[in-house]
């Protein structure tokens, strides 16, 4: 019952663009949250504030990472590491040349 009234109590109809009333929409999405807008009785779009909207891309980008990160795992050999020792080896770097080396991670 309560996913029938959030359907209700979430979706618009357009004519209400048509009658002046779309600063009380964005209003509303931005209090209340998504709004499903329909044209004809079909849903015609969503409205999201752009705050949900971003963190509904996070958590996409979020979901397609994890599943690179899993496909990598699946195939992971262990016998292919290569060591930092190594790294720096090959390409001569020293504890010297990495102190002076200043780095941001965010």
């Amino acid at each position: 019952m309560s996913n029938i009234i959030g359907a209700i109590t979430n979706t618009i109809p357009i004519t209400l663009f048509n009658r002046g009333q779309a600063g009380k929409i964005f209003e509303d999405v931005k209090r209340f949250g998504a709004k499903v807008v329909m044209k004809n009785n079909v849903a015609e779009c969503v409205l999201l504030s752009p705050e949900e909207y971003v963190s509904l891309m996070d958590e996409v980008n979020d979901a397609r990472l994890l599943t690179v990160a899993t496909e990598r795992m699946a195939s992971f050999d262990k016998s292919t590491l290569v060591t930092q020792d190594e790294i720096d080896r090959e390409f001569g770097f020293t504890p010297e040349n990495l102190a002076e080396i200043d780095v941001d991670i965010e």
